[in-house]
C-alpha cells in the first residue's frame, strides 16, 4: 500500500538565471564578507591557465559543445534508469548511526533530445504506528514521494552537476534537504509524525541549509550504488551525513557491512597504506570540460605518538607539474581531525565523509574548499568524489578518483 505525500520537492521551483552567481553562503551567515577574487581551485590543480584554455575552446565551439550537453544529460539518464532498492542511513558527524529506513526509487525518463527529463518517485517504508492494536498483522505501507524532474535547465544551472559517465559518478548541489527531511519523517515516525519541527529523538536537516551535496559512486563489483549527502548548517557547520545505499533490482537488499556499525574501532584500517591511483577533474555543469588529470599517490599512516599522517603527490598527465600535501591530524573514534580545519568522519562500509570544520570560516577568509565522499569497497581498490567549492562558496569542479592499494 502506497501513502502519497504532498511536500515540497528536492529541488525548488525554477528562478531567474541570475541566481546561478549569487553568493549562496550570504544569504545564511551574515558575518561573511564578498570575496576580493573569484578563484577557480582543485584538488590537484591550482592554474587557472587550463581553465581559462578551456573556455576560449568553448567560446569557438558552441554548437559542438550543445550537442555534448544532451549527450551528457542522456548518459546520465541512462545511468539512473531502473528500480533502486536498498536502505537510506542517517549519521550524526561523529560517525554514529542515528537511523536506517528501506527506500525503493523508480527511475524513468520522457522526451527526446534537449526535452528529455529525468523522473524519480521514491518509496519510504513506514514503521509500525504506535496506535497499532496488538496482536494485529500489518501489511507494510510505503510513503510516496515524487520528485521533481531532472532536465538539461536544472541540472546545469540548479545542481551544478560533475558528471564522469565512464567511471559512472557524479556531484549534485541542491539548495534544500526537503526530500532527505521527508525520508526522515516517514521513515522513522510514519503516521505518528504530527508535523512539529523538532520531532522527539529525531534529528532533522535545517530548514536552510548553506550546502547539500550529493556525492554518488557506483560499484565497481556489482549493479549497484552509494549516494552520499553532506547537510551544512546555516552557519557552515556539518549537521549529517546520509547514504543511500541501492542495488537495480526488485528487492529490499540489507547490507552487511552496515548491520555491524556498532563495531567501529577498526574503520581507520583499510584506508592505511600506500595507495596508486588516477584523478580527473571536471568542471560543474553538464558540459563537463576537463581541467585536469594526474597520476597520484597517497599515503596515510599513524606514527610513533599515534598522529595521523598523510602524504598526497599528484603528478599532472603531462608530467610538467607536480604536487604534494602534507597533512598531519588526530584520531579519535571514527572523527579525524586535519591540523588546518578539515575533518574526516569514518563510516562503516569502507567508506568516510569529509569536510571543513567551519565552511563560513572559509569563505570568510576568502579560501576555497571542498566535501570529500570515499568508497573502500574492496580490500584493494577505492573509488574517491571531491566536490571544490570556491571562495563564494559555489561548486566549481569535481574530482573522481581511483586508487589501488600498493
Amino acid at each position: 500500500m502506497a501513502v502519497s505525500i504532498s511536500v515540497a520537492p528536492l529541488i525548488p521551483k525554477p528562478l531567474s538565471p541570475l541566481f546561478y552567481y549569487s553568493h549562496p553562503f550570504l544569504r545564511f551567515i551574515p558575518s561573511l564578507r564578498p570575496p576580493k577574487t573569484r578563484l577557480t581551485n582543485s584538488p590537484t590543480s591550482s592554474s587557472s591557465t587550463a581553465a581559462s584554455t578551456v573556455a576560449a575552446v568553448e567560446d569557438d565551439h558552441k554548437t559542438s559543445e550543445e550537442s555534448m550537453n544532451i549527450d551528457a544529460l542522456q548518459r546520465f539518464i541512462q545511468l539512473n534508469l531502473g528500480t533502486w532498492s536498498g536502505s537510506f542511513h542517517q549519521f550524526d558527524p561523529d560517525g554514529n548511526l542515528l537511523h536506517k529506513v528501506s527506500t525503493k526509487l523508480a527511475v524513468s525518463s520522457y522526451g527526446d533530445n534537449e526535452l528529455i527529463s529525468l523522473i524519480q518517485t521514491l518509496y519510504i517504508k513506514q514503521p509500525t504506528s504506535t496506535t497499532s492494536i496488538l496482536g494485529d498483522v500489518y501489511e507494510p505501507e510505503w510513503a510516496e514521494y515524487k520528485i521533481k524532474e531532472t532536465n538539461l535547465f536544472t541540472v546545469d544551472k540548479y545542481q551544478q552537476i560533475g558528471f564522469f559517465p565512464n567511471e559512472k559518478a557524479f556531484a549534485l548541489r541542491y539548495q534544500t534537504a526537503g526530500m532527505l527531511e521527508t525520508v526522515l519523517r516517514q521513515g522513522v515516525l510514519g503516521e505518528d509524525d504530527t508535523g512539529e519541527e523538532s520531532p522527539k529523538n529525531l534529528k532533522l536537516p535545517s530548514r536552510r541549509p548553506s550546502i547539500v551535496c550529493e556525492n554518488c559512486l557506483y560499484s565497481l563489483e556489482k549493479d549497484m550504488r552509494a549516494r552520499a549527502y553532506h547537510i551544512l548548517d546555516p552557519k557552515g557547520i556539518i549537521e549529517m551525513f546520509l547514504i543511500f545505499l541501492e542495488e537495480r533490482g526488485g528487492v529490499v537488499l540489507t547490507f552487511p557491512s552496515y548491520e555491524n556499525h556498532k563495531n567501529c574501532s577498526n574503520r581507520i584500517i583499510p584506508h592505511l597504506g600506500r595507495w596508486k591511483g588516477h584523478s580527473i577533474t571536471k568542471r560543474s555543469g553538464v558540459y563537463g570540460a576537463t581541467i585536469a588529470e594526474a597520476d597520484t599517490i597517497a599515503v596515510l599512516e599513524i606514527d610513533n605518538e599515534g598522529r595521523l599522517i598523510q602524504d598526497i603527490t599528484s603528478t599532472s598527465s603531462t608530467g610538467d607539474v607536480t604536487t604534494n600535501v602534507h597533512w598531519t591530524g588526530t584520531i579519535s573514534n571514527n572523527l579525524i581531525k586535519f591540523d588546518g580545519g578539515f575533518l574526516v568522519t569514518l563510516l562503516p562500509g569502507g567508506m568516510y565523509m569529509g569536510c571543513p570544520s567551519d565552511v563560513a570560516k572559509n569563505v570568510a577568509e576568502s579560501k576555497s574548499f571542498h566535501l570529500e565522499f570515499c568508497w573502500l569497497e574492496s580490500p584493494g581498490t577505492r573509488q574517491r568524489l571531491v566536490r571544490t567549492y570556491d571562495v563564494e562558496g559555489l561548486a566549481v569542479s569535481s574530482t573522481y578518483f581511483l586508487e589501488t592499494k600498493l
